[in-house]
């Protein structure tokens, strides 16, 4: 769960250093996924019933899940070793090298700290590279410290996300429940520490600033550029502003130009050769998705064949189908963050690449907006199955036979059944609720009978 980090025991982040048996680690961090997955759900269920009505819960968990990340940033990393990727690019980048060319192991002072992507450059957008060139700075040639400095920015990341959201849900205890006092955010985001949590704050500051006047639209657009050059996909959340400006054309133009111009400016930077692996991640499918059962019903039918145009097109109309019916099923007017919120959960429902952490942003934006029914139901489902699915992320130093059997039963197999099971009860949710919430036509008034 935990890599090992070198360095002096003195230096942060501190760890007392115990190696239990795999199997023992594996099975209390199940544990814990399926306890705090329940018990989120159970918090949810009870306040949506007005319990604890009247308390400051909203605080008091908003303070919690900030203290929480704060004690997170000084444990190692856990969960998975994408930590060590960060770090090495961010060495890279500070020896002068460009981490989207270079590639660990071309670097002897660098070769040894990543342990699964040393013969892979950089796949992660300008902003996040950024942070991980300052971490590089700040580490000076140590990966202990390399990655402490990656874990404050990413506390700060966190802590500034929960603080927005709760101010603008004005202390909601449900909207504090689905991000800082939510367990498996805290542990993919807070504990696992993944350059998610940098786009859910530019995405959420985003929705905050809005587009009222031209300052706030132009700072709109910045912030979801910035949001889109820490991983591509948080542009969705650009189609909340622009259903909110629909028909002000004039005005959407300013916010597209401003995105379009901050995304560019950054990737310019970086130069066109970024984007050559989020190409090549956008054609791959993750083990736990469903997409794996259609791609293996393809090959029985058609023979062998990866089918990956057949499952993108396929995954678009889903995507579609989902996000119009979430934002029907969704109360009141459609705002920006509403249809924000519908069509990034029906992106990574229906997404043929998942993995758990990516969910974070899913929850970012569904604390922002009205409760929905079940919806933060599905969203803990699916967050728990996937959590499950990859435990852990890493694979160095599995036992082979426990390796073997999380891979091949449970991701391969398990998991694609149930996130399959749980995308389309939500779809059966958000059609059925939509009919509910129909308003029915009052019968026809009659003439009154003249006395």
């Amino acid at each position: 769960m935990v890599p090992a980090l070198d360095g002096p025991a003195w230096q942060p982040p501190y760890s007392l250093g115990l190696r239990p048996a795999g199997p023992f680690v594996i099975a209390m961090a199940a544990v814990a996924l399926v306890l705090g997955a329940a018990g989120l759900g159970a918090a949810l269920r009870a306040v949506r019933r007005g319990r604890w009505a009247g308390l400051p819960l909203g605080r008091w968990l908003t303070l919690a899940g900030c203290m929480a990340a704060g004690v997170l940033a000084l444990l190692p990393p856990s969960g998975s070793s994408d930590h060590l990727n960060y770090a090495a690019y961010g060495r890279i980048a500070a020896l002068g090298h460009d981490p989207y060319a270079t590639t660990p192991a071309e670097l002897p002072q660098v070769a040894g700290w990543p342990e699964e992507w040393r013969n892979t450059p950089s796949v992660y957008g300008p902003v996040a590279s950024a942070v991980h060139l300052l971490a590089g700075l700040a580490g000076g040639g140590s990966v202990r410290l390399t990655v402490f400095a990656l874990e404050v920015a990413n506390a700060a990341a966190f802590i500034l996300t929960a603080l927005l959201i709760h101010r603008l849900t004005r202390g909601d205890a449900r909207a504090a429940l689905l991000w800082a006092g939510n367990p498996l955010v805290l542990y993919h985001l807070a504990a696992g520490m993944h350059v998610d949590t940098f786009a859910a704050f530019a995405v959420v500051a985003a929705l905050a600033v809005g587009v009222g006047t031209a300052g706030r639209r132009a700072g709109t657009g910045a912030l979801i550029g910035l949001a889109m050059a820490v991983k591509i996909n948080a542009g969705l959340v650009a189609l909340g502003p622009a259903w909110a400006l629909r028909r002000a054309p004039a005005r959407l133009a300013m916010v597209a130009a401003v995105a379009t111009a901050t995304v560019a400016g950054t990737y310019a930077l970086a130069g066109p050769h970024s984007l050559d692996q989020v190409a090549r991640a956008s054609r791959s499918l993750s083990h736990a998705t469903p997409w794996q059962l259609f791609q293996a019903a393809l090959q029985g039918l058609l023979g062998p064949g990866g089918y990956v145009i057949w499952i993108q097109l396929a995954s678009l109309a889903v995507i579609a189908a989902l996000a119009a019916l979430l934002l029907r099923a969704m109360p009141g007017e459609a705002s920006a963050a509403q249809v924000a919120a519908a069509v990034v959960v029906a992106y990574l429902f229906a997404a043929p690449y998942a993995l758990p952490w990516y969910d974070g942003l899913a929850f970012a934006l569904v604390a922002m907006i009205p409760a929905a029914g079940a919806l933060d139901a599905f969203l803990v489902a699916r967050l728990a199955a996937l959590s499950l699915a990859y435990l852990p992320a890493r694979v160095v130093d599995q036992p082979p036979e426990l390796a073997k059997w999380l891979l091949e039963v449970v991701r391969k197999q398990a998991a694609p059944w149930i996130l399959l099971a749980v995308t389309v009860a939500l779809a059966v949710w958000a059609w059925r609720a939509r009919r509910v919430a129909a308003p029915v036509p009052p019968p026809p008034v009659s003439a009154a009978p003249r006395t």
